[in-house]
């Protein structure tokens, strides 16, 4: 488990953030531009993951961030990326939280997420907290055609053990 703090992205984080969509997301990553507009639109909410290292000079380059946005009613997970350095060690994990404590906190009464058909890891960490898939976007995706679920999480009561999954209706 790599050691991390979650914290308001800021504008400073942008290189760095644009560094791990292309490395994360290919031909299909979000430019400088795109990133700056998202992070500056209405209702949007992102956060960054920064390691935790003793005895560290300064700052350590974040090695995840992610972000939702609010319509008043949904909260939409727009993105969570994740160092490849450190994925499966949690960091993605204290991402969601953040994510679903802030739709929480919103008053939200559910999460959406789009998430490709072929992102496995993905797949089980949404799955984990409890979303459910709700259908599939054929050729969402772009440039590889690639086909999404569309996902949920109900946000009802809260489950015992402090769980972030949701109460069945």
């Amino acid at each position: 488990m790599v050691s991390t703090g979650i914290r308001p992205l800021r504008a400073a984080d942008l290189p760095r953030v644009v560094e791990l969509e292309v490395e994360l997301f290919g031909r299909g990553a979000w430019t400088y531009g795109m990133v700056a507009e998202e992070l500056g639109a209405l209702g949007r909410w992102y956060v960054a993951a920064e390691p935790k290292v003793l005895g560290a000079a300064g700052p350590q380059p974040l090695v995840g961030y992610a972000g939702l946005w609010f319509d008043g009613d949904v909260t939409q997970i727009m993105t969570i990326g994740v160092d490849p350095a450190v994925q499966h060690q949690g960091v993605g994990s204290q991402l969601l939280e953040a994510l679903v404590e802030r739709s929480r906190a919103l008053r939200a009464s559910a999460v959406l997420l789009e998430v490709r058909v072929d992102n496995d890891p993905a797949l089980r960490l949404y799955a984990k907290y409890g979303f459910e898939q709700l259908g599939i976007r054929k050729r969402y995706y772009q440039p590889e055609n690639v086909d999404a679920y569309t996902m949920r999480l109900d946000l009802g009561a809260p489950v015992a053990g402090g769980g972030t999954t949701t109460a069945r209706p």
